[in-house]
């Protein structure tokens, strides 16, 4: 299967192989929008589970669901889950398009690190086509999966392309998730974003915080109490 092994800040393993590994992208979304530790929370398109994982790392114990439609990415997960003996995190091999557990509508926390295009070149592996196209899931369709699953006043946070911000946003608002902070990602001050940021609230008032850019340069810290920060 070729697999590696990933080690995090305090020390949790995370399992990866050449279809289903991490970004920059995975672990910024995980510490933009960290749960308390006994929240209720969910990652969604969660692949080798580096979201819930890095968010174990950091202190979360509360109920956490990664749910992933490959079978491999899913088995991955639930190896480092074994291993690592964490009873709160459980990997749940299902498509989210219409997805419905039973507990749904209680959830404080809900994250998507989702396919970012839906044209293109595509590769030639099933399983990173899926990951990266809208192959089996529509921005529309991890919108309304947030928000079935989560309270009233209940997080969702998602990473995308600049792009395609247009899109996030009015998808997040047709399935009643109203957009409340949002921060864009540099290599460097003055650049283009590469990636932003996006946490909303479920049956929530417009008003929405822009945060300074998070600025990724070689050796920088991530995402959190350490970023660098415009």
């Amino acid at each position: 299967m070729g697999e590696t092994t990933e080690i995090l800040t305090n020390g949790t393993r995370v399992y990866c192989n050449a279809e289903h590994r991490f970004g920059t992208d995975a672990l910024l979304l995980a510490r933009f929008c960290p749960p308390h530790r006994a929240q209720r929370a969910v990652d969604l398109c969660s692949g080798c589970g580096i979201v819930s994982l890095e968010w174990h790392d950091a202190g979360h114990r509360g109920p956490c669901m990664a749910v992933e439609i490959a079978p491999e990415g899913s088995a991955l997960l639930r190896q480092a889950v074994q291993d690592e003996e964490l009873s709160h995190i459980v990997p749940v091999l299902a498509d989210l398009c219409g997805w419905t557990p039973p507990d749904a509508g209680l959830y404080d926390v809900v994250a998507c690190n989702p396919p970012y295009f839906t044209a293109g070149q595509q590769s030639a592996s099933a399983a990173r086509a899926t990951a990266r196209h809208e192959l089996a899931c529509s921005l529309d369709d991890v919108c309304r999966c947030g928000a079935r699953l989560l309270r009233d006043g209940g997080r969702f946070a998602m990473c995308h392309r600049p792009q395609r911000l247009a899109e996030v946003f009015a998808a997040l608002q047709a399935a009643r998730l109203e957009p409340k902070r949002l921060a864009f990602v540099k290599n460097k001050a003055g650049g283009a974003p590469w990636l932003f940021l996006v946490e909303a609230q479920k049956n929530r008032r417009p008003g929405l915080i822009v945060e300074p850019d998070v600025l990724i340069s070689a050796g920088a810290a991530l995402y959190g109490p350490a970023a660098q920060n415009t």
